[in-house]
């Protein structure tokens, strides 16, 4: 079911009742479970799935590198960014 939020914005409500208001997490969503929860599948224990969770977090930000920006990974971009925009700052105008 689809419903509009009081500021104007789509969102659909999944069987579980959970919104789902934005198309990027529901891809980093299907990625994680494609690549780690159903690859691995079946988990012994929680805690070996969150440790798990948190190895596939840091490879997808610090690991992973991606075409579009280079071959860099992501964090490294977001690095870059930051680093460029206060060499801007810094910069007499």
């Amino acid at each position: 079911m689809k419903a509009v939020t009081k500021h104007g914005y789509w969102r659909q409500d999944d069987l579980a009742g959970r919104l789902h208001d934005n198309a990027l997490a529901g891809t980093i969503n299907g990625l994680y479970k494609a690549e780690l929860i159903h690859r691995r599948a079946p988990w012994k224990t929680k805690e070996s799935l969150e440790i798990a969770t948190l190895e596939w977090v840091s490879w997808f930000n610090h690991h992973r590198l991606l075409e579009p920006i280079g071959y860099i990974p992501p964090a490294e971009a977001e690095a870059n960014y930051y680093r460029h925009l206060a060499e801007q700052a810094t910069i007499p105008a």
